[in-house]
């Protein structure tokens, strides 16, 4: 029998929060705009982070924000002049497999369209922009921004108690763990994961180029990890090279002409001549899916619950899609009068994520092996592969509306609709 729970209001006392969310990364500030726009009155939402005691922090990166997620930013106030102004669309995107070497670089795969009338498939995004944007959205809304770190969640069958490393605790129906791949509150919980390194690391940097690149982003698949290149405004791309981690202390070790050199070998000619606006960084890459998403009174969202290969720039958007079914959950739940921290709900946020999250990163990782080694008699099973895709028009747009977030049964902010 589902547990009744009075939902308080919002300010409902001191140390007392229905949902505290732990991670103010655009994950996060998300959800608490999700919950708050919802329920406003009806239900207080915290969050905790240290590192809102300044601004909005700057960010070199750019993601692909899926057309699924931006109607939920949409949807919730975000994704206005600054932040769509700022933004890139992506109106097509095609795929080779190649060598470095090679002087021309057939592509087997062209993904163009859109996903409604006008609608882009996805656009390239600002991340220091979209944190300063979602920060804005959660003052005007009243979100509590605690810049604080959550240290521990205990909790039993009626209330989360929250203690703060800065001394303190509060009192919750639900903690929500947006701490990270390398989440201290789901190690707490006793969640284990499945999990494996790839060896690679992924490299990012923003490019400058002659010509204008018309909204295309490219990926090519290379021996060593594919090579991705992203669109962003101007006459300016962002790209993604993944290489093996062995090499990528030399590789960032030379000076700017060189590694400039090396980004063209990849990059080609096709946008004329290149230059580097900032010195590249590099991430390590990894695979990680939790046994759980959720544990009793926290839930797992983001980082914290799924970490997947950058393949196809899906990482960011499944920590969107995890705060719009999480949200749809526990709005449901307070418009019964139903305790939004219960079994219940946290049984529906994880039967609606986990199958999603598994098909999606296990796609990923199976690309990135199938793509990453010159085998001759593999390369021309994947050629094959990708040549009948691009022939089978259904096929194209059923990987697109995946991809997009924007396919069949989609949570309601997906589908730019309010909770």
């Amino acid at each position: 029998m589902p547990q009744t729970h009075a939902v308080r209001p919002s300010g409902a006392g001191p140390g007392r929060a229905d949902i505290v969310v732990a991670g103010a990364g655009a994950v996060g500030l998300t959800l608490a705009l999700a919950l708050k726009s919802a329920l406003s009155g009806r239900l207080s939402v915290t969050v905790c982070d240290p590192t809102l005691a300044g601004s909005p922090r700057d960010d070199d990166r750019a993601f692909a924000v899926a057309a699924g997620p931006r109607r939920m930013l949409q949807t919730l106030g975000v994704w206005d002049g600054e932040l769509a102004g700022g933004s890139q669309p992506i109106r097509s995107m095609t795929i080779t497999d190649s060598r470095v070497s090679d002087p021309v670089r057939p592509v087997f795969l062209d993904f163009s369209g859109e996903v409604g009338p006008d609608e882009p498939f996805a656009h390239m995004v600002d991340h220091g922009l979209l944190l300063r944007r979602l920060m804005a959205r959660a003052r005007e809304l009243g979100v509590e921004l605690r810049p604080d770190t959550v240290a521990a969640v205990d909790a039993d069958a009626d209330i989360a108690e929250i203690r703060l490393a800065g001394g303190g605790a509060l009192r919750a129906s639900l903690a929500v763990a947006c701490d990270g791949a390398r989440s201290p509150l789901r190690e707490q919980a006793g969640v284990g994961a499945v999990s494996w390194p790839y060896g690679q690391s992924g490299i990012v940097a923003t490019i400058g180029h002659e010509r204008d690149h018309e909204g295309r982003a490219e990926e090519h698949f290379l021996p060593s990890g594919p090579f991705a290149i992203l669109p962003l405004p101007g006459r300016r791309s962002s790209i993604v090279w993944t290489e093996a981690s062995a090499s990528v202390p030399a590789l960032l070790g030379l000076d700017d002409e060189d590694i400039l050199g090396e980004i063209e070998r990849r990059f080609g000619l096709r946008l004329g001549l290149l230059t580097l606006e900032k010195r590249p960084v590099a991430y390590p890459l990894a695979f990680m899916v939790a046994r759980r998403f959720a544990a009793r009174r926290l839930a797992l969202v983001g980082d914290a619950a799924h970490v997947v290969h950058p393949i196809a720039g899906q990482g960011l958007n499944l920590g969107l899609r995890d705060v719009a079914a999480l949200a749809e959950a526990i709005v449901e739940a307070a418009g019964l009068g139903l305790d939004p921290g219960s079994p219940t709900v946290l049984d529906a946020y994880e039967r609606e994520r986990r199958f999603d999250t598994v098909l999606m990163g296990g796609a990923m990782d199976a690309l990135n092996r199938l793509f990453s080694n010159d085998l001759p008699p593999v390369r021309a099973v994947r050629d094959l592969g990708l040549s009948m895709v691009d022939r089978m028009p259904g096929l194209k747009r059923f990987f697109i509306g995946r991809a997009a977030g924007v396919a069949a049964g989609s949570s309601r902010l997906l589908r730019g609709e309010a909770l």
